[in-house]
């Protein structure tokens, strides 16, 4: 049985990964920056697949080096999903983009050292899409984000130096023993298996459901289920064709997030707003709120996309969109309540 190190293990995707990794019959060794956090991923992996003795855990931090070479001990492919995401602008944009670079980098180092096979890293369509000005052009796995580009955030620019970086490092190989596949999802919509909702998807469903979204800026996404990203990265582990490639993992077309309150009140969620927020009030509240700023920056822009090569290479059938937030809203709703009942 091969075994997996999967890092960032209590977050929103690992968590997803991890249960597609123990259904096909991998086991798994998930990192996590704090050791108290195992019953929490244990509790919520428990929900999807009986682990048995296919699940343990190691400490790791992207900022230190520490444990990495015993954390690829016995490992033969690794995930590398674990890097910033956050909700708000940072103040100093090296908060986000010097972990994300250096965590990638030390798994890739620890990876070679060790004699893994493949590393699958989980980086994002911003690195392809973001600080281009032709408003027509559909972008795919052969772009890249341009830095020096309009609307390019700290986030923004710690997974495109981040991605870069792990592919200098493969391209620069002696030996070129160590593979490398890369996912790119765009904005991951779909239930959450912990009861953690403070993440960036599903507390902006929360918000929606909690009335905290009085109204809907005209902001629109690309969007990705985050059960088909799990499924995705598992077949990249199986699938060789997958080598030395990148995949956009993403809807062609972008959504203007009112249709995800659209699909929520008409489907079990009255109470969530379907009105839209003038863009006067988004500019004006960007001048208080770091969140809004962000918000104001992605104002009426629609991103094109070109999936292809990850439906060719994977044979990939996305989960259709009234599903993924059908099923975002009720597993959400359902955390808030039994949240509610303690």
């Amino acid at each position: 049985m091969d075994k997996v190190l999967v890092t960032g293990a209590s977050g929103y995707i690992a968590l997803h990964c991890i249960s597609e990794l123990l259904k096909n019959g991998y086991s798994v060794r998930g990192s996590l920056r704090s050791p108290n956090r195992e019953s929490q991923v244990r509790n919520a992996i428990s929900n999807e697949v009986e682990a048995k003795n296919n699940l343990e855990f190691c400490k790791l931090d992207l900022t230190s080096d520490a444990g990495w070479e015993d954390a690829m001990d016995g490992c033969t492919y690794v995930l590398h999903v674990a890097s910033p995401f956050p909700f708000k602008e940072p103040k100093n944009e090296d908060e986000v983009i010097t972990p994300a670079r250096e965590g990638t980098l030390r798994a890739l180092k620890a990876a070679k050292k060790a004699g893994i096979k493949k590393v699958v890293l989980t980086s994002s369509v911003a690195a392809i899409q973001y600080g281009h000005d032709d408003p027509n052009k559909r972008f795919n796995h052969n772009d890249w984000t341009n830095m020096d580009g309009s609307g390019v955030t700290p986030y923004v620019k710690s997974k495109t130096i981040a991605e870069r970086a792990a592919w200098d490092f493969i391209n620069s190989q002696d030996e070129k023993n160590l593979e490398l596949t890369v996912i790119n999802p765009s904005f991951v919509l779909g239930p959450s298996l912990s009861d953690d909702i403070g993440g960036t998807s599903t507390d902006t469903i929360k918000k929606f459901l909690t009335k905290a979204i009085p109204a809907v800026p005209n902001v629109y996404m690309n969007y990705v289920d985050v059960r088909d990203i799990a499924k995705l990265h598992v077949e990249a582990i199986k699938n060789e064709n997958s080598n030395g490639k990148r995949f956009a993992c993403t809807s062609n077309e972008s959504v203007h997030l009112v249709e995800i309150a659209k699909t929520l009140n008409g489907n079990g969620f009255p109470h969530v707003t379907k009105k839209i927020m003038p863009d006067f009030i988004v500019k004006f509240l960007a001048l208080f709120s770091s969140e809004m700023k962000t918000m104001k920056t992605f104002l009426h822009q629609k991103i094109l996309m070109d999936n292809s090569q990850t439906i060719e290479v994977f044979g990939w059938e996305p989960i259709p969109f009234e599903k993924t937030i059908i099923d975002m809203g009720t597993s959400v709703q359902n955390i808030m309540t039994e949240k509610r009942k303690k």
